[in-house]
């Protein structure tokens, strides 16, 4: 974090929302380990390996070694509300997830498929467009970068400002492969608590997140609050899938989301196998007649996407190596929250929040994209 960063935090419960900068250790202009510190109060929030960390209660990082360094007493917490602890298990998973792939989505074979798919998720013909639509964003949000692959293009690519908030370990990994953009912030903190002032930003991207948390609709209602009015958001959530898809993501969901990483990676690979081996046949079908019952349409349909789509979870892509694939399947199956809904449903939350101007695009059959615009009255 550079010190410059620590003005634009305004922490929940912060009442004039100052926090002053103690820096223990720095490099360059980053500072690595240091704490922000609650004006008039013995409260304060860590820097932890270049990350401000605003999480509390189960959610917040072990401290013990860090007080003992600098001499600190624990900050004081807020009890652990319910929804605080369910939200502790999903973290294990993609805290994992991201210690371990770190180079995702910055290795030059994934961009094709990567900023491809994000191209037909904002409905633009190429990444040359895709790079003319961040182009003049001022205050940009993205909420869970991953490895901070799209927040490094976003960063390179618009003339103002790009923060990355998780409340996992990734935000480590996207100071890591971001630290180096003097136009790039890091911040680890819940979405449902993010530490900004509401109206703050002209563009918020929260691309798979929200389904993840423990109640997807109260996360888009706590982002849109961050957004200024003219601005726009976009989000991608799970969509409810046909019948056959559901049983078999329930059946497997109840066993794997019981297992640790680990095992849940290994329990993974007879999927990946089986998409790696759907997609050599290089085969397709043609359906005259639809089945509704299951959400399969007619038309032809390429075998290993047939099974992906309405059956079983075995994404297999050979942009990807073996583990990159395998982790994908693992993102669908082990997170702890994973909710789908319908777009019927996605509208109504934005017809409640009194939005008019958005827009559906139909990137994939298994999620929905959404772009909307925050009315400037």
């Amino acid at each position: 974090m550079r010190k410059a960063d620590s003005s634009q935090f305004r922490p929940a419960g912060v009442a004039d929302g100052k926090l002053e900068l103690v820096s223990f250790r720095e490099d360059g202009e980053h500072v690595i380990e240091g704490i922000l510190k609650v004006g008039g109060t013995d409260n304060w929030f860590p820097i932890l390996q270049g990350v401000p960390s605003f999480l509390t209660g189960p959610l917040r990082p072990d401290l013990q070694d860090f007080c003992g360094r600098h001499g600190l007493a624990l900050p004081a917490d807020a009890p652990a509300a319910s929804t605080k602890l369910e939200q502790a298990k999903t973290n294990e998973t993609f805290s994992d997830k991201w210690r371990r792939f770190k180079t995702y989505g910055l290795q030059p074979e994934h961009e094709d498929f990567l900023f491809g798919w994000y191209c037909k998720k904002f409905a633009l013909p190429d990444r040359e467009a895709l790079k003319a639509f961040y182009r003049d964003r001022e205050r940009v949000l993205e909420v869970g970068p991953g490895s901070g692959f799209n927040t490094r293009f976003i960063a390179q690519n618009c003339k103002g400002h790009v923060t990355a908030l998780d409340i996992s370990d990734a935000a480590f990994t996207t100071f890591g492969n971001t630290s180096a953009l003097l136009n790039c912030t890091t911040v680890q903190a819940d979405l449902m608590d993010a530490p900004f002032a509401d109206g703050t930003f002209d563009f918020i991207i929260a691309d798979g997140v929200l389904h993840h948390t423990p109640d997807t609709k109260a996360a888009v209602n706590a982002l849109y609050r961050k957004l200024r009015p003219g601005g726009q958001f976009f989000f991608y959530v799970y969509r409810k899938m046909g019948a056959a898809r559901q049983f078999c993501d329930a059946m497997i969901r109840e066993h794997f989301t019981k297992l640790t990483p680990e095992e849940c990676y290994a329990a993974c690979e007879g999927l990946t196998v089986l998409g790696r081996e759907l997609s050599k046949l290089n085969a397709t079908i043609t359906l005259d007649t639809p089945i509704p019952v299951l959400g399969i349409p007619a038309g032809t349909h390429d075998v290993q996407r047939l099974i992906y789509y309405n059956f079983v979870k075995c994404f297999w892509n050979d942009s990807f190596d073996f583990e990159t694939n395998n982790m994908v399947n693992f993102d669908w199956y082990h997170p702890h929250n994973a909710w789908q809904h319908t777009q019927e449903e996605v509208a109504g939350w934005l017809e409640e929040l009194g939005v008019t101007t958005y827009q559906f695009n139909d990137s994939n059959p298994n999620g929905i994209s959404v772009l909307l615009t925050k009315p400037k009255v």
